[in-house]
């Protein structure tokens, strides 16, 4: 029996990642340091501030996808 790599909470025995940490895991391989710019401009903060940056977050993230669609519409 050993614990998560990443969380040291759960318990495995087979594998390095708990269910969670797995899914982690996998968003840093799809999204690389964005993952860790996220955590960092959004997690380390007061909850209210952390609502409000989440949401500014969204924000971007849909005008980029939007400045995307139009730019390949064209």
């Amino acid at each position: 029996m050993f614990s998560c790599v990443l969380c040291e909470k759960e318990t495995m025995y087979v594998n390095k990642f708990c269910d969670k940490c797995r899914r982690i895991k996998h968003l840093i391989n799809l999204y690389d340091d964005r993952v860790y710019e996220v955590l960092e401009e959004v997690l380390v903060r007061t909850e209210d501030k952390q609502n409000n940056k989440i949401k500014e977050e969204v924000k971007k993230e849909l005008k980029k996808k939007s400045d995307y669609n139009l730019r390949n519409k064209e």
